[in-house]
């Protein structure tokens, strides 16, 4: 059976250039970020032996979500206005070199999001049977989760894996619920506002109650209490968004047929590129 593992590049990029110690190459600039994914990779196939992978990166665009909501990742940094030193991107061009060196398939999406791209693989191959696993910290992802789609959090050879039960312990619901139940609170990370009142306990036990956010908008006139019940009144064109804003599904167009992602069975290359920077 097939094994594909899909990495969420830029969730990647900053783990490594913000959790890192700082590493400087030859010329002075900052390359923890490189470093860091060069071990990742090879931590990464060590550890899952994939089939097939690829490494998906953002590009400047939101696809478009920016236009359903101006607010959209509005809190995130202008990180055009750092100084390249202190910016992840400026590693960017390194990372992509090393990838090719190191013979890994990878693309920088544009029209959506990585995340669009990442679910429309995961979704597509899971229903033919093959087994994907998705590495990221980023809790969207969570609403893929099934059987055959894993989220790996990772950290080396201690990395963990979010199961339905991890989702439901922390969250109240099960991952098939759960964008319903990330519409209810917001998304502080991508600044998408929730419905107020509602944490994520309420949110739970209305999901709970009523099945699915559509079973939630159509009885809101009956939830009590009267505070509650309000503000989902109040809410209905916001919670129409927010699913527009947070649901992932199969409809993203794939850079590659999935059966072209072959992963290296070890990751051998890289090391040139790390020398030229000045690494070792």
């Amino acid at each position: 059976m097939p094994h594909l593992l899909l990495i969420d590049g830029h969730n990647l990029l900053f783990k490594m250039f913000y959790g890192m110690p700082e590493i400087r190459g030859r010329n002075g600039m900052k390359v923890q970020a490189v470093v860091g994914f060069a071990s990742a990779m090879r931590k990464v196939v060590s550890l899952c032996r994939p089939s097939h992978m690829l490494v998906l990166f953002d590009s400047e665009e939101c696809g478009d979500r920016r236009q359903m909501c101006p607010d959209y990742k509005a809190n995130r940094p202008d990180y055009s206005a750092m100084e390249p030193d202190d910016c992840p991107f400026t590693q960017l061009p390194y990372i992509y070199k090393l990838l090719e060196n190191m013979e890994i398939p990878h693309a920088e999406i544009h029209g959506c999001e990585a995340d669009d791209v990442i679910a429309s693989y995961a979704l597509r191959c899971s229903a033919d049977g093959w087994t994907v696993l998705i590495m990221s910290t980023d809790k969207d992802y969570y609403q893929l989760i099934r059987e055959n789609v894993t989220v790996m959090l990772y950290r080396g050879f201690d990395s963990a894996f979010v199961t339905p039960e991890t989702v439901y312990q922390k969250y109240g619901v099960y991952p098939d619920r759960f964008a319903d139940h990330k519409c209810l609170v917001g998304d502080k990370s991508d600044n998408i506002s929730g419905v107020p009142g509602i944490g994520n306990k309420r949110a739970a036990d209305l999901l709970h109650t009523y099945g699915s956010l559509d079973g939630i908008i159509a009885h809101a006139a009956e939830v009590t209490p009267a505070k509650i019940r309000e503000s989902l009144l109040a809410s209905g064109e916001l919670l129409v968004r927010n699913r527009q804003l947070i649901l992932l599904d199969d409809s993203a167009p794939l850079p590659f047929e999935a059966e072209t992602l072959i992963s290296p069975r070890f990751v051998t290359g890289g090391q040139a590129l790390l020398e030229e920077i000045g690494v070792f």
